[in-house]
């Protein structure tokens, strides 16, 4: 399974929002922003938090892109 924050972050440029601001607005910590950069899994609860903040869906902010069965076996 691989998750894409690229939607988010094509948000906040549209918004005119920096990553620091997002994050000191909704008050996440830096190791979990460096998560979102990296496209790891972070709480549901974070990313809640974000959807409010910018107003938003969550598919607006983050994609799942599937991964071929195989791949998860080995």
């Amino acid at each position: 399974m691989a998750i894409s924050y690229n939607k988010l972050w094509k948000l906040l440029i549209d918004k005119k929002i920096s990553k620091a601001e997002l994050r000191k607005t909704i008050g996440i910590s830096p190791n979990t922003m460096t998560k979102l950069n990296r496209d790891e899994e972070v709480t549901l609860s974070i990313l809640c938090k974000i959807c409010n903040t910018l107003n938003v869906d969550i598919g607006d902010i983050v994609e799942y892109i599937p991964t071929d069965n195989r791949e998860e076996k080995q």
